[in-house]
């Protein structure tokens, strides 16, 4: 598998027609696969809650585009922002395990996403639901 321009434009157009604005490639091999990697492409308006991982990091690197990576302490008050644009110098993190975080994008963005071990949809533990 190449990913090139052709591949990533018909990644852009799926999450062009997607009501979350958004779409993902999962990257793992095989079911028996157990990490987590796959490339994501997020358009502006796409809404991503605040929510954690308590099993695992997570690693974004920007491949194009521009996206703030936002991070909440315990009481869901923002303490940080990280402003990550591959033109800037600026390729990504990792989002250590358990920390509340969401992203806004704020241009069409392509990102590589890996965290350890299989996937585990978050529960509503792991989802914040206001901004205090």
């Amino acid at each position: 598998m190449i990913i090139d321009n052709i591949f990533i434009e018909a990644l852009l157009e799926q999450a062009t027609k997607s009501e979350r604005r958004r779409a993902n490639y999962d990257l793992r091999t095989s079911d028996n696969d157990l990490s987590q990697r796959m490339l994501n492409v997020l358009l502006p308006s796409t809404q991503i809650p605040i929510h954690r991982h308590k099993e695992t990091t997570e690693t974004v690197i920007v491949l194009s585009g521009r996206l703030i990576e936002v991070f909440y302490d315990e009481n869901g008050k923002e303490y940080v922002r990280y402003d990550l644009c591959p033109a800037d110098g600026r390729f990504g993190i990792q989002v250590p395990q358990g920390t509340w975080h969401t992203i806004i994008v704020s241009e069409p963005c392509i990102i590589f996403e890996s965290k350890d071990g299989a996937y585990h949809p978050l529960n509503s533990d792991d989802v914040q639901v206001s901004v205090k």
